[in-house]
Order: C-alpha cells, then structure tokens, then sequence
C-alpha cells in the first residue's frame, strides 16, 4: 500500500524523539520486515583514520524497485503515469506504474542472465532516457550496485568510474540527441573499455541509429537483450544497509571519491523529504501532482527526487533529454504547460540563462498556471534570479510560488537545508533551516558557534539516513575528508562557508576547499589540474573558482609551459597569437581528458604558482590574483617573489 502521510515537521529534540520521527517516516515505505533498531551510530576512530560507522533500520529488509514501481501496481495505482518522456527532438513516451515494472522485471532478468548479482557493480554511461531509470531500477532490484556517470564526462572520466568499482557491466547508448544533432556516445564508452578492467558484456541502447563501432561477444544490444525478457521477476528483500548505488563527487585532492550509499536509510528520507518539499500540503490533492526535476540522471539530485524520491511515493514527473534552449529558449515553459507541472526544481546556472533569453520576462503566451512550487539546487542562488524565477515562474498567483532553495549534497544524499513550501515568508537566496531529523551549526575551526553575519564552516551535527556511509575502496578518505576536523563533536565537515542572519536563517556561502561549482557540477581543481599536465608542453598547473555570471563560478587556470617565451605580460602580435593557439590546445586537453563542462573559461601563462612550503598550490590566491583583489597571507609561500610576477600578468589582462 501506498503511504503518503507525513511524520510531523516539528524539528525533533533529543535522540529519542529523533529516532521516533525517522521511525514514522519510515512507514512511508513498503518493508518486507520490520526493523528491530532505528539507528546505531559507532563513533569515527582517529587512530585507524576510520569514520563513523553508520546503520540505519537495522534488521529491517526492503527492496527499493519495489518500493518505486510494484507496490503502486498493487495498491491499484497501475494506471497511473510514472513518466512523462520527452526527447529532445519531440519524441514523446507514457509510462505507467504498471508498465514502468514490467520494463524493469524485464531488465532484471536480463541481468541475471547476463550474470549479474547481488554485490556486483553496473556502470551506467546514458543520457535522460526511460531505460537509464529502468536499468538503475533493475540493478536496486536484483541487490546490483548501480554508478550512473554523466553522459558528457569524457572517455577517460567513464573510464576512472569502470576501473574503480571494477564494474562487470556498462549500459550506454550509439548516441544521445544535443541541440538538433546526433552525439556519438558509443566511441567513448569502448575508450573506457579498452584497457585493463572487469567488464564483461556492454549493454547498448538503440537512441539515434547512427553506425557505431561493435565488438562481437561483448557488445549486445538493449533491443535484443532486455525487451524480449519475461516482464515477471519475483524480487528478493534486502537488508537495510544493503548498498544500492556509488555516486563519485570530486574532492580537494587526488581522485573523484565514490560515496555508497545504502537502501533503507537513503530511500526513507529521499521519499520524506520529497513529500516535504514538493509534496502538495493537501493530501487529497497529492495524486494530481507533476514533479519536474531538470537534473541529469546521474547526479545526486536526479537519484534522489527524479528517481528514488519522486516513484517511491507513487508521483507523476517529466523526464527531458534535451538542453532548455532547443529548438528555442522557450522548451522548458512548453513542458511545463504540456504535463501540467506542479513542482520544478532546476539550477541557479539556468534560471541565469532564461532571465538571458528572456529579458522582458516568460511570454504570455506560456500557460504556466499548474506550477504550485518552484526550487534551486546544486549552488547558492543570487537573489537576482531567486526573485526572477518565482515572480516569472510564478507569475498566476498573487505573491509568486513558494521556493524551496534546497542546501545538501552528495555525502548528505538528500536535501539538509531549505525553506518549506508552506512558510509564510521567503528570503531570497536563503536555505533558510535545517529540515526536520537533522540538524547544523556554523562554527569556526575551534567548533565554536559563529555570531550572526560571520562566516565559518557548516557541519552537519546529526545526519540524516540516507547520509553516505564511506568512500568505495578508500574508508581512510572519508575520515579524512569529512570527520577528521570536528571528529571530537562527532560533527560532519561540509566542506561550505555559510553565515547565520540576525534571525537565525542561513546563507551558503560557497566552497571552502578546492573544488569548483561550475553550473552545480562540482569539480575538482585537482582533476583539472591534472589533465591539463598531461600536454607535454605543461610544467605545472593551478587552477581556482572566479566568478561567472551565468554558472555561477568558471574554472580559471594558472599554467607554467615548458617554453617560456610564450609568458608575457605585454605580447607582441606573434606572441599573442601562439600564446592563442596553446590555449585553445589546453582547453581541448581538458574536455577529452574530462569532459566540456571543465574547460577552463581562463588559462593564464605564468612562471611559477604559488605554493606552501610542503607544496600545496594557494588557489585562493590565485583567485585573488586574477579577480584583482587584496591578496591574503603569503608568508607562508615558498616562492614568495613570484607574486609580483603573477601580479603584472594579471594586471595586463585587465
């Protein structure tokens, strides 16, 4: 049976009351058997460089794809669309619950045939299609780990996820359909393949029909595998803690980090906090709503409220495989009228990009009247396009819609920060508080509380259930990335600078470490780093955030060449136009090494880089240095005087 009904939304005090209130919320879900413990928290060990050991539901035994498709199916709901589809090219699809479960019945037994279990990883190379949600279903539902992989991350990018996870299977597509034209995906996807590794078969999905390379007894079609399979599988109940997907987030330094996450912790508060956020408040109009969540299926958003949040509770929602701007900037308000949207959840980067394309504000002509909550996600929204997005957006009701401008991240699983749709006022650009069952601080690096309008750190002072449980393969990386500072408190670092207001409401405040929010796709500066050495003409190179008015930051990147006379703060015209030539060939060696979304926006040919005397490059200065701006401490360089050189340069530039 369906449950819909909310625990209550009062923050709960105290660990009791704590676990009491994630007892309730888990009776939004379909339990094969009862949990006998709610949670155990074994504290992170400094001296083995271990985290905490986290379990939620201990005992307890679920099967996630039941949850998202058969138990609708039986509580007479079969009928209901799960998915409306649109391809970028206009192609349009239905799903029902009762077929969604069948099309993912279908992918389990194919992927028992092809001899995959319970424990065994499936790397998933697609765009925004039907299959990508029914083949991540089918692994939840056979006990397979799925790693979803953003489909336009480079060759090499796929090839890190395949290696890492020692994946035995790769589901990708001949090709994905972008702004009016066919994308090969198929080429790059047997790049990730070619060297040494455990896959075994790749499952390919017929998109665009385009010729593509194959390698026989390998390679198997999706149309020949998949849709031929008895659309009957008896699914097995899991333990709580039984892994359901690793989701790679970059880091500070050295690798993307591959955060697993676990099922019965992560599917309850996905499916709470999605009712909470965009859940309509009348529960007997909750069967009429439309969700929309326009984030790629790979990341973190899109797992928990397009996937696991939005079919656990039985909603309707829209899945887009195009960009917002094909054929004309106006794609997503024509989606909107079409399915009747009620909820939509986007970027900051494309509420910038529609207030481009639309300066007099959305046409008349769009009906956008079904539309009930709006939300942001992925980096702190500037107030500017806050207001835009639910005035604009909003434009049939009398103070524009509620939004829900939503804090969390990959580590947290599901959202931590954010107003309720049901608030009687609105900040703009402010996530407001922590959800109910978890809790924050903003503190300085002694653990103190910061005053109001002070900057300091957010950690996260209890966890949620979905909160990831360690690093695949590196349980030392996550002590150390997130329990190492605050491991006395037991508090999790989240890497954010915020500030409480007068009032107590925070404000995100951005990256404290070296990684980059670039369109809410958060990058390494270490990865960019490390493509751009690979060009043999590269000696050294550091890269840092600068501001973007579109994607909220740009990677800019400090690069020291091998031939020095191409650094020169005043170039002649020859200079000028080799310095032209390197950089264009710097920016195409990160997009194959990456991926385009990486590409520095700004490569600046410098001497030297900043560094600390143990060698670690001072991003924050060279932020500074290319914004202009006063530079903090550097007595602590080892190369101190090549500052002033850094300083012409960028001066020049300007």
């Amino acid at each position: 049976m369906t449950i819909t009904k909310l625990p209550t939304t009062t923050s709960p005090a105290g660990t009791e009351n704590r676990q009491e209130f994630w007892d309730e919320a888990a009776n939004l879900l379909d339990w094969d058997t009862k949990w006998h413990t709610t949670s155990q928290i074994i504290a992170a060990d400094p001296q083995a460089k271990r985290g905490p050991q986290i379990s939620w539901y201990l005992g307890g035994k679920l099967n996630a794809a039941v949850n998202c498709a058969d138990r609708h199916v039986e509580s007479g709901n079969g009928d209901k669309v799960a998915l409306y589809f649109e391809g970028e090219p206009g192609d349009r699809i239905a799903v029902t619950y009762q077929n969604l479960q069948d099309r993912v019945s279908q992918a389990a037994n194919a992927l028992l045939e092809l001899g995959i279990t319970k424990g065994d990883r499936v790397v998933i190379y697609l765009p925004v299609l039907i299959e990508t949600i029914v083949i991540t279903l089918a692994c939840a539902r056979i006990g397979a780990i799925h790693s979803l992989v953003f489909g336009g991350f480079s060759a090499e990018a796929l090839k890190f996820r395949v290696e890492d996870t020692k994946a035995k299977l790769l589901v990708t597509t001949d090709g994905q359909f972008r702004r009016g034209s066919s994308v090969p995906v198929k080429t790059n996807a047997d790049i990730a393949v070619s060297g040494e590794n455990d896959i075994e078969k790749v499952l390919v999905i017929q998109r665009t029909g385009d010729d593509i390379p194959w390698t026989e007894g390998r390679d198997l079609w999706w149309h020949e595998t998949v849709e031929n399979q008895p659309t009957h599988h008896k699914a097995e109940a899991f333990d709580s803690e039984t892994p359901l997907f690793i989701m790679y987030t970059s880091g500070t330094t050295g690798q993307p980090k591959g955060l697993v996450h676990t099922t019965g912790g992560y599917l309850t508060q996905a499916a709470y906090s999605h009712n909470l956020l965009f859940g309509n408040p009348d529960e007997s109009q909750r069967s009429d709503d439309v969700h929309w969540c326009t984030a790629d299926l790979a990341w973190v958003t899109a797992h928990t409220y397009e996937i696991y949040g939005p079919l656990a509770n039985g909603v309707t929602q829209v899945i887009y495989e195009g960009v917002p701007n094909a054929p004309h900037p106006g794609r997503h308000f024509e989606i909107i009228e079409r399915y009747k949207v009620t909820s939509y959840y986007t970027a900051p980067t494309l509420v910038r990009s529609l207030m481009g394309w639309f300066p007099d504000g959305i046409p008349d002509n769009y009906d956008l009247s079904s539309l009930r909550v709006g939300g942001t996600v992925g980096e702190a929204v500037n107030p500017e396009a806050w207001r835009w997005l639910r005035a604009q957006v909003g434009r049939d009701t009398e103070h524009g819609i509620p939004m829900v401008d939503t804090w969390w991240q990959s580590e947290s699983g599901a959202t931590v920060l954010s107003p309720l749709p049901t608030d009687a006022h609105f900040k703009p650009g402010c996530a407001s508080r922590a959800l109910p069952g978890v809790s924050v601080d903003i503190v300085d690096a002694a653990g103190n509380t910061v005053a109001a309008n002070e900057q300091g750190n957010i950690v996260i002072t209890q966890t949620g259930p979905s909160m990831a449980r360690t690093v695949w393969g590196n349980p030392e990386r996550y002590y150390t990335s997130y329990w190492e500072q605050y491991v006395a408190q037991g508090w999790f670092l989240a890497g954010d600078g915020a500030r409480f207001d007068e009032d107590g409401d925070i404000y995100i405040l951005g990256r404290t470490d070296d990684v980059i929010n670039i369109s809410g796709h958060r990058l390494s500066t270490i990865e960019i780093e490390s493509a751009l050495v690979t060009h043999a003409g590269v000696v050294e190179a550091g890269v840092c955030p600068t501001p973007d008015a579109k994607t909220g930051h740009a990677a800019t990147a400090f690069v020291v060449p091998l031939d020095k006379t191409l650094i020169s703060a005043n170039p002649d015209a020859q200079t000028l136009a080799r310095q032209q030539e390197f950089i264009t060939i710097l920016r195409a060696t990160v997009t194959e090494q990456i991926g385009p979304i990486a590409k520095p926006r700004d490569i600046v040919l410098v001497p030297d880089v900043p560094k600390t005397r143990s060698g670690k490059i001072m991003r924050r200065l060279l932020t500074q240095l290319f914004e202009g701006t006063k530079l903090g401490d550097t007595t602590s360089l080892q190369n101190e005087p090549c500052i002033a050189e850094l300083e012409e340069i960028c001066r020049a530039r300007s």
